[in-house]
């Protein structure tokens, strides 16, 4: 590890100096600073997880146009939501903003809490999420703990060690409350979020317009992005499935939708036949429905959380005469280029959309 200085930035010089850049610097204009209320900031910073905000303002206007108000999503269908969130991806994000809607409708009298236990015993708001919500709309001072935030403070203060580990994120906290302060913590939110994702980025770090490098001790070492620490080195395993593309005499293709919990969780997906299963034996067992396999497609590589997935595309026939066209709450028949009954995986959609073209 490169040597460090021995002095450390001030906790109050370091808001105070964040706070200038933002008036000059900082992103004022971004839509969930506008018209800010408890629902608008809630639905941003569930997007904002683990989601760059150039990516994140399109679908957010979306979303709410669909859902201007807490009680419309809460009154809305889960594929209804969904369905605006598809492409977004993290998709338990969307299930538990739609779960905790409705628990706030049915049990809190349609509002939001407005302190930070409050919020944080509602699914998908944890800490970090709970603390920026009321630091942007109630202007109170929360620390925030984001990924933006960990690598500034963690190079500002040479935290070593990876912030996943309890020790290193406890270190990271008490840094946070340290540093954010009495009073313009809505500014000093935003401001310390901008700095981590426009000039404190993980990669080529923009030293020579950072308001902290005079009092950085990553930068004072030559080596800023030694800090923070990576993620210690990990194997994701590979799963590996038949994707059916399985169309009637019309030419309808067969969508199912996913349990609940697991990969896609309650989206809409074209049949996943486990890899070693065989197909036809696999539908008639599991779909009730008897098919005719014809050519394979390119294999499609799609990247998760915890694992990598593999999708084989089998395209097949449904045998005529020969288990009916079963349809049923989890299984439809689909017109190519209509509109599906509610959010597709990004790669099924983009190989559905090859059926239109």
């Amino acid at each position: 590890m490169p040597a460090r200085p021995e002095t450390a930035p001030e906790p109050r010089w370091l808001a105070r100096r964040l706070l200038a850049w933002h008036a000059r610097h900082g992103r004022h204009d971004l839509p969930w600073q506008k018209n800010r209320t408890l629902y608008r900031v809630w639905v941003a910073e569930i997007m904002l997880q683990q989601t760059q905000v150039a990516t994140v303002i399109p679908y957010y206007r979306r979303f709410l146009r669909a859902f201007p108000s807490l009680r419309r999503l809460a009154d809305a269908s889960l594929d209804a939501v969904l369905e605006q969130w598809t492409g977004l991806g993290y998709y338990a994000r969307a299930r538990n903003l739609h779960r905790a809607a409705r628990l706030v409708r049915d049990g809190l009298g349609g509002r939001l809490p407005r302190d930070l236990d409050g919020l944080m015993k509602l699914p998908g708001i944890g800490r970090s999420t709970a603390g920026a919500i009321l630091a942007q709309v109630l202007d109170r001072p929360h620390p925030i703990l984001d990924g933006n935030v960990k690598r500034v403070l963690a190079r500002c203060f040479t935290v070593d060690g990876w912030p996943g580990e309890p020790a290193v994120e406890a270190r990271l906290w008490e840094l946070s409350t340290a540093c954010t302060p009495a009073t313009r913590c809505a500014d000093y939110t935003q401001a310390i979020m901008d700095l981590g994702a426009t000039v404190c980025t993980s990669r080529n770090p923009a030293c020579g317009r950072c308001p902290l490098a005079p009092r950085c001790l990553a930068r004072a070492s030559g080596e800023p992005t030694a800090w923070p620490a990576p993620r210690p080195g990990r194997t994701r395993p590979r799963r590996r499935h038949t994707l059916l593309v399985l169309r009637d005499a019309r030419g309808r293709v067969l969508l199912q939708r996913r349990p609940p919990a697991g990969i896609w969780g309650g989206l809409w997906t074209l049949p996943l036949c486990p890899d070693r299963a065989d197909p036809a034996r696999w539908c008639r067992d599991e779909l009730a429905l008897a098919i005719r396999p014809g050519r394979r497609g390119p294999l499609i590589r799609h990247e998760l959380t915890h694992f990598r997935l593999e999708l084989e595309p089998l395209y097949a026939e449904l045998a005529p005469n020969r288990g009916g066209t079963r349809e049923g709450p989890e299984l439809r028949w689909h017109v190519p280029g209509s509109r599906p009954p509610g959010g597709l995986p990004a790669p099924v959609r983009r190989l559905l959309d090859t059926l239109t073209a």
